[in-house]
């Protein structure tokens, strides 16, 4: 039976932080699943580095119409492993979907299971109280909202702590879920 694998989605998730962990994850044998606040086809966004911009500049995405069911109906021990994908997703999730997204993050953190997180994906993990003691790493707009809530935040491609996979923004993508996908296979 293959492990299953929960992807927290939303509008304005970033295409490259939602795409790349659901076929990879797909492609090494993985049951994914997607839930977002409402089953629906997500508009995603792209966020680019370019040359000029003191910060990331934003363009619509690809449509992705793989949403399962809503949040609000997510059964957490249902699942081996979840992900957060960045984006201005996570901002707006974690108070539109507020009790629901506490729940599940919880959940995978009590029961010391994978979670990946990438960019802004660590808003989500702040606002369900699980940064404290946690070495990571994100988006760098995102550092304050670590080390506010006792974290420790490093500037590097992918970080390890326990059951916790983070990186900085789509660029680390291979990196992330190589670790991910290593936590997975082990647990």
């Amino acid at each position: 039976m293959a492990k299953k694998v929960l992807i927290i989605g939303g509008d304005a998730v970033e295409a490259l932080e939602i795409f790349y962990p659901y076929f990879r994850l797909k492609e090494e044998g993985f049951e994914v699943h997607v839930a977002a606040p409402s089953k629906k086809t997500l508009k995603t966004v792209v966020h680019d580095f370019e040359q000029g911009w003191e910060t990331y500049t934003e363009k619509p995405g690809y449509n992705f119409p793989w949403v399962e069911k809503p949040l609000s109906d997510v059964k957490p021990e249902e699942y081996d492993g979840l992900v957060i994908p960045g984006g201005r997703m996570p901002e707006y999730v974690r108070v539109a979907a507020s009790e629901d997204v506490k729940r599940i993050v919880r959940h995978f953190f009590e029961r010391n299971k994978p979670v990946a997180a990438i960019c802004h994906g660590p808003l989500i993990l702040a606002a369900a109280g699980v940064v404290k003691g946690r070495k990571m790493t994100s988006y760098i707009a995102v550092r304050p909202e670590v080390e506010n809530n006792g974290g420790t935040w490093v500037d590097q491609e992918v970080v390890v702590d326990g059951n916790l996979v983070t990186s900085r923004a789509w660029p680390d993508n291979p990196a992330w879920m190589r670790e991910f996908i290593k936590l997975l296979k082990t647990r």
